[in-house]
């Protein structure tokens, strides 16, 4: 019995500290020439196009665009006003298999640039 409790503590612990360890930190950062609205412009349509049901909202110096996800957390992209046009932050979660080729919501937030 104790030989199975060890395991079992050992794998309980990797998987909780996998969750408390989900950064929060932007997963690519770009710097775009449009206001934050024009890059909302042109992001939310490439996204309708793959298939994707983005949600927007904005501020008066950012928007805010979160598209669901079923399997992961939400991915999120935010355009903030900046010097001469703006700065977005990409929150994506990957699953595992998906970590070599762009997806396409970071494919469509790296066409708008």
């Amino acid at each position: 019995m104790r030989s199975l409790f060890v395991p079992a503590l050992a794998v309980s612990s990797l998987l909780l500290a996998g969750c408390a360890s989900a950064p929060n930190d932007p997963t690519l950062t770009l710097q775009t020439g449009k206001t934050p609205a024009q890059y909302a412009d042109c992001v939310v349509p490439k996204l309708r196009g793959s298939a994707l049901s983005p949600t927007v909202s904005q501020t008066q110096r950012s928007y805010r665009i979160v598209v669901p996800s079923k399997v992961s957390a939400d991915n999120v992209l935010e355009a903030y006003k900046a010097g001469n046009g703006g700065k977005v932050f990409i929150y994506e979660r990957h699953l595992l298999a998906s970590n070599f080729l762009p997806s396409s919501f970071e494919r469509a937030a790296q066409d708008c640039i």
